[in-house]
């Protein structure tokens, strides 16, 4: 679609939106899309069991309101804007979703529950989803794509304390649920309403709180929200995004890339490009958890360290290297997921999943004193060529002083996840299943599974929770696994 002058850029975007059809969808975005629902349902069902998961349930469940949709782990259907808020909470609650480079953008985690519920509360096809979530994720992208500064190589959201995750999200997602249905002037106007609900600060990476877990939530819901007000009649600016009061002037002071948005767009898709995770934990630690592990292989072992200095890009540092007091005493499995020294202890000690797993970010490992002590060896440092990467990738050059006087260095500069080291389908699968199995059984997870491989043949998105609608985290495995044979009869 060759970008129209006349067009405003929400009015460019909404054109694009309501012209792409399923079969215009190159086969490669629409694979990408069907494992992106996979692994955000997975992360969805492993973190239904935490305290902040339980708490937006308690919270959707006292709201009211007519059954629309289903929310992983609530007993009964909610209207649809609060399933996406519930399931948007769920898939960032882990830190273990998707991320985009160099936006450093989330964009699965607000897009897909946000097109799940509504298209469940329309009864839309497999085929509706992926191409409104291949919608969502691209707009998703653009716009955060058009706050990523070239000459800082930094996203300018970031440098402002802004969440562009949550913030973006909210647009792209409002972008997608308008577009299973909609005409070019209700996604516009989607767009329209959803900016002025966008938001979300990023306070709590550096110092705590877990107001973070409830960001793609409350895009999901805002997306969901924006197009159920404008089918009923309200309105947003058509130049909602570069306007002189707009979405860029808001939150970027006017400072954007409209070819960002535009160039391209219809043509050119973001989708394959999206690292997947394949750890449980800020993306700016991968690297360090990916070193130290190579440092185990080599026979490395805590005692054996007398000191280790993890280098990281320059951007990253205050994420998951300051305050260092902090990040050396992470108090809870969460603030562990943002600490470069825990990373390091992690990686060292080795664990589940495709490297380390959920089971190796508890309260409990990260107040343990061994993990302790190893932590107050490690200095987080700012490092040249790692910064000069950045933001292509979130590399770590790892350099480990040995008792015996010796130095080991360990570079790490591409991710894994990503397409110089993609994960594979059956990782991808691997990872589902170490999430899902907490809360489901083996056939549930092999049903879920097989849809989603197949989501493209899929009559109703309903049947993706088929499933996930009876997980109760407070079952045992045993009545779990009872309650899913049920469902399967």
């Amino acid at each position: 679609m060759s970008a129209d002058q006349n067009l405003t850029l929400a009015q460019s975007l909404a054109r694009f939106a309501v012209q792409t059809r399923f079969d215009d969808l190159p086969e490669g975005v629409v694979e990408s899309v069907k494992s992106r629902v996979l692994d955000i349902l997975g992360i969805c069902a492993a973190a239904s069991a935490l305290d902040t998961s339980r708490a937006v349930r308690q919270w959707v469940e006292s709201q009211g309101g007519v059954a629309q949709a289903s929310a992983v782990g609530v007993a009964g259907p909610l209207p649809a804007a609060q399933a996406a808020f519930v399931n948007g909470v769920l898939a960032h609650s882990l830190d273990y979703d998707d991320t985009h480079l160099p936006s450093v953008l989330h964009p699965s985690a607000s897009v897909i529950p946000a097109v799940l519920a509504a298209a469940e509360a329309s009864g839309a096809s497999g085929k509706d989803a992926i191409r409104a979530i291949a919608i969502g994720l691209e707009v998703c992208v653009r716009i955060g794509m058009a706050g990523y500064n070239t000459e800082t190589k930094n996203s300018t959201f970031f440098e402002h304390g802004q969440h562009a995750t949550s913030i973006c999200g909210a647009m792209g997602a409002a972008a997608a649920v308008a577009a299973l249905a909609g005409t070019e002037a209700d996604v516009c106007n989607a767009l329209g309403i959803a900016a002025s609900m966008a938001s979300g600060i990023i306070e709590s990476n550096r110092t705590g709180g877990t107001v973070k877990r409830m960001h793609c939530g409350w895009a999901a819901h805002s997306a969901v929200t924006a197009v159920e007000l404008v089918r009923v009649g309200l309105t947003g600016p058509p130049t909602v995004l570069e306007g002189r009061f707009g979405f860029f002037e808001a939150w970027l002071h006017g400072e954007f890339d409209a070819t960002a948005i535009t160039a391209g767009l219809g043509a050119e898709w973001s989708i394959e490009g999206i690292f997947f995770k394949p750890y449980p934990a800020n993306h700016f630690t991968h690297a360090a958890v990916d070193a130290a592990a190579a440092l185990r292989r080599a026979g490395i072992v805590p005692a054996d360290i007398a000191s280790v200095t993890l280098g990281v890009p320059l951007p990253t540092l205050r994420t998951i290297g300051q305050p260092i007091e902090v990040k050396r005493r992470p108090e809870t499995g969460y603030m562990a997921q943002f600490s470069g020294p825990y990373a390091i202890a992690a990686g060292l000690l080795g664990g589940g999943g495709l490297e380390v797993g959920l089971d190796d970010y508890t309260d409990e490992l990260a107040r343990d004193a061994d993990r302790r002590a190893l932590m107050d060896k490690v200095d987080v440092v700012a490092d040249d060529r790692c910064s000069a990467i950045f933001p292509s990738q979130f590399p770590a050059v790892v350099t480990a002083r040995l008792n015996d006087g010796s130095t080991v260095v360990e570079e790490v500069l591409v991710n894994r996840g990503g397409p110089g080291n993609p994960l594979s389908f059956d990782q991808l699968t691997r990872k589902f299943r170490d999430n899902a199995r907490r809360v489901m059984s083996e056939g549930a997870m092999d049903s879920l599974e097989r849809t989603c491989r197949t989501l493209q043949d899929t009559t109703s998105v309903q049947l993706l929770f088929a499933d996930l609608i009876a997980v109760d985290p407070l079952l045992s495995a045993a009545l779990a696994d009872a309650t899913h044979s049920r469902l399967d009869d």
